[in-house]
Formats: structure tokens, sequence, C-alpha cells
């Protein structure tokens, strides 16, 4: 349970810094990896082992992912669709081999969400670096 608060704290931070300090891009991922966790979490509650649900959440992160990796001239979206690639392959490894222990496939489809949360931290920090000068109509 307080892996589940941990992660969701990192969550609420990333998307306070994403509305905060982010640019457009960031905010709409925020959003997207939030919208996710909750699908995702309430899925696995009332539905125990229901990976498929799951991996459907996933593939469509994934797709968002590239989708905006493919627009912008920001480099963080290729790392975070390249770790969504892996949790997505490894939805793909589980229906190959479906007698994966349980804990192992659990473990590694976690794993990869908060690399994903960081990068999209540090981009929402950093997005400021990247925004439109000031008009020059300021002057005094």
């Amino acid at each position: 349970m307080i892996r589940i608060a941990f992660y969701y704290l990192l969550v609420a931070a990333v998307i306070v810094a994403a509305f905060r300090r982010g640019d457009r891009e960031t905010r709409i991922a925020a959003t997207i990896c939030l919208l996710a966790s909750l699908l995702s979490t309430t899925l696995m509650t009332f539905h125990r082992g229901v990976a498929v649900g799951v991996a459907i959440i996933d593939v469509g992160v994934l797709a968002f992912f590239v989708a905006l990796a493919l627009r912008t001239c920001r480099f963080w979206p290729l790392w975070v669709a390249g770790l969504q690639l892996t949790t997505v392959m490894g939805h793909g490894l589980r229906l190959l081999q479906p007698e994966m222990v349980n804990f192992a496939y659990a473990a590694a489809m976690r794993f990869w969400a908060y690399p994903i949360l960081i990068i999209l931290m540090i981009a929402a920090l950093r997005s400021d670096r990247y925004a439109a000068p000031p008009s020059a109509a300021v002057a005094a």
C-alpha cells in the first residue's frame, strides 16, 4: 500500500510541476499518465489478473507518446515513448509465454512508470528554457 501511495504522490508532483512550469505538451503527457494510472489501478482493483485491459491502456499510451514525439521538436517524448514501448513489449512477452511468474510480470510492468514520470518532471521544470522570448513591445 505504501508503494501505491508513493507512486500517486509522484504522479501528483508531476501534475503540479507540469501545470505550473510545463508547456502544453508536458501538461498533456502528465494528464495522460494520470488517467492511464487511474484506469489501470481501477481495472486491477476490480478484476484481479486482468492483464488484457491494462495492455490495451498501455498500447494507447504508447500511441499517444509516439504521436507526441513525431509532432514536437523536444527530445524527451522520444525517451518516454521508448520506455513505454518497453512496457508494451513486456505485455507481448506475457502473451507469448503465459506461464511467466505473475510477480515478475507485475514488477516489470510497474518499473518503467517511474522513469517516465521522472523524465516528465524534468521536462516540466526545464520547459521555461524553451519558451518564446519576451515581446519587444515591453519597452520602457
